[in-house]
């Protein structure tokens, strides 16, 4: 799942969410941080737990989920689905509950309805990242990037991945395969921190690394079909020569231009430059009035 839609935030507060049993379930804590302004969510919420029966009852409504934590691993965190939320909303004295049960209702509902219409997500997307700044061209290849990965990761959970780290393993392949460095290096030359898995590497991207990026997923999709391959083994061998062909196309372009096509250029900088454009118009338009 992208990690802009596995992090929401609720005035300016961040909450981690997962998809599970066909639904959003949401950290119980960073909801309890976000009603309460509480320092140890933690211990309000095992307060709660503690003073409200219902809440306490034996089968309890929420569930243990894995989450990224602080340190970037992910840990088990007490989550509950928007009706779970709901309950525990009315637990918290809170002058936010209100507002967050309405904010609650349209995030959570969100995601049955671009299931239902893929569109509307496409749009979200576009808002979101104009929002922040960035070009319309980066944001039409951000999407059809987007398109090209969900495609992707359907083929491989159709041939036997399961387990997150494998679809890290077999992003990696092509990764390294198409720009000559893995994925964590790569954030190490756009000066993410690794520490923050909510900072996006293709957010950071410049339009030729998401271009060539979508064509080593592309073309690892085509093989994967065309070899109807099955099992970890095989798709990695698959994202290999996918990522390769991107590769050998990058290396061309390099050769030609004598530049590389790898990057420092992250989001401050991409969105920079258009705000540098932008401030360049409106002196042209002032000088011709």
């Amino acid at each position: 799942m992208e990690s802009d839609k596995a992090l929401v935030v609720f005035q300016r507060k961040s909450i981690r969410r997962t998809w599970h049993n066909d639904e959003w379930y949401f950290s119980v804590v960073d909801v309890i941080e976000a009603l309460t302004d509480s320092l140890q969510p933690k211990t309000y919420w095992a307060k709660i737990k503690d003073r409200d029966k219902e809440i306490s009852q034996p089968f309890p409504f929420w569930e243990q989920l894995k989450l990224p934590a602080e340190d970037g691993k992910m840990r088990e965190t007490n989550c509950a689905s928007t009706e779970g939320i709901f309950r525990i909303i009315q637990s918290i004295p809170s002058k936010k509950a209100e507002p967050f049960k309405r904010w609650l209702a349209k995030v959570g509902y969100e995601r049955v309805q671009e299931i239902e219409n893929p569109e509307l997500a496409q749009n979200r997307a576009r808002r979101y990242y104009g929002l922040k700044g960035y070009p319309d061209d980066w944001i039409n290849k951000r999407i059809r990037g987007i398109a090209i990965r969900q495609e992707l990761t359907d083929e491989w959970e159709q041939r036997g991945i399961k387990e997150q780290k494998d679809y890290a393993i077999l992003t990696n392949e092509i990764h390294t395969a198409t720009f000559d460095i893995s994925l964590p290096n790569h954030k190490i030359i756009k000066g993410i921190d690794p520490k923050f898995k909510n900072q996006n590497l293709r957010d950071n991207m410049t339009d030729l690394e998401l271009i060539f990026n979508m064509l080593g997923e592309a073309a690892t999709t085509e093989i994967t079909r065309a070899r109807d391959v099955r099992g970890f083994v095989e798709n990695n061998e698959a994202a290999r020569k996918g990522g390769s062909i991107s590769g050998e196309a990058r290396q061309k372009l390099e050769q030609e231009t004598g530049k590389s096509v790898v990057s420092s250029d992250n989001y401050i900088e991409i969105t920079g430059k258009v705000k540098e454009l932008e401030k360049d118009k409106n002196l042209k338009k002032l000088k011709k009035t």
